[in-house]
């Protein structure tokens, strides 16, 4: 059984002088629950894709990162959320964007993808497919905290003209293998504080932060998202792999660097179809995990961390 799952918590400005031994402790614990949701499904010879669903479930509802509860707040200090998942057995896939009471975005996007006549839905009416399809649905300000509300007021302070662009608290997202060599990839965000006018990120854009191919890759990106867009970072890591035999290392690297020389910094968890998982990232650190059968998970958050 050769399975893999590797899970990141976003990337930005996450260093051992931006974050308290509480934050750091809190962002492990989270990673590794996750990574563990994911494997207990893959180590009973479960699909990638129920595997990375579970994963990013598991971070959602973890106030600690910025995808469902203790999501970022709006220009205006609304919720609106977004989620993506992606089969790689048939490139089905479901997404969703600006979705403010459906408690799992990325099970609303699986929904999406399952019932098969559409791959995006957008707001208000996302939510109420989720409510066709029995979801459960989160209770009025479930998803907000102290620490977002506390950013928001500081973004405001300041003239409330910018938006964190750092991304230290950002999306996050799962890739996986299965047994049966299927891959599989999800993603799950509330963007970035101080977002205008129904702003919509690369996290739930197919092709973009979220991707995945049997014949390659299945990728997860974090950052910048406006910069992720214009590249189209997950095809782009795919058709590296799969077109110019570039390996995952090379691929990922290059294609961040193009991000970044566009004026944008992330990072990204890539699986590729023989099994071995990598990430890369052009920020100080990156929330991330992995763990294969037969091995011991891995969780890293700072730049100068082997993992």
């Amino acid at each position: 059984m050769n399975w893999t799952i590797a899970v990141h918590g976003g990337a930005g400005r996450l260093t051992r002088d931006t974050l308290t031994p509480e934050q750091d402790a809190g962002a492990r614990a989270g990673l590794a629950a996750a990574i563990d949701a994911g494997a207990a499904i893959l180590a009973r010879d479960g699909s990638a894709l129920d595997a990375v669903e579970a994963a990013v479930r598991v971070l959602e509802d973890d106030p600690r990162f910025n995808a469902g509860r203790g999501a970022v707040l709006t220009h205006a200090g609304a919720i609106e959320l977004d989620a993506a998942i992606m089969d790689g057995r048939d490139r089905s896939a479901g997404a969703v964007t600006g979705v403010t009471r459906t408690r799992s975005p990325v099970a609303l996007a699986r929904a999406v993808m399952a019932d098969g006549r559409h791959v995006f839905l957008a707001g208000a009416a996302a939510d109420v497919f989720a409510d066709d399809q029995g979801l459960d649905r989160a209770a009025p300000g479930w998803f907000e905290t102290d620490e977002r509300r506390r950013q928001h007021a500081e973004l405001i302070a300041g003239g409330g003209d910018g938006f964190d662009v750092d991304m230290k608290y950002g999306t996050v997202g799962a890739v996986a293998r299965d047994a049966a060599g299927h891959l599989a990839a999800a993603t799950s965000t509330g963007g970035v504080t101080g977002k205008r006018w129904g702003r919509i990120g690369d996290s739930p854009v197919i092709g973009a932060g979220t991707w995945a191919d049997d014949r390659s890759v299945a990728v997860s990106c974090t950052g910048s998202g406006e910069y992720f867009l214009r590249v189209g970072v997950g095809h782009e890591i795919d058709a590296r792999v799969r077109l110019a035999g570039a390996t995952l290392a090379a691929a990922t690297d290059a294609v961040l660097a193009e991000v970044e020389a566009l004026g944008g910094t992330g990072g990204a968890i890539v699986v590729g179809r023989e099994g071995p998982a990598h990430w890369a990232f052009t920020t100080p650190g990156m929330n991330r995990g992995m763990v294969s059968a037969g091995g011991a998970a891995v969780v890293a958050i700072y730049g100068d961390e082997c993992g």
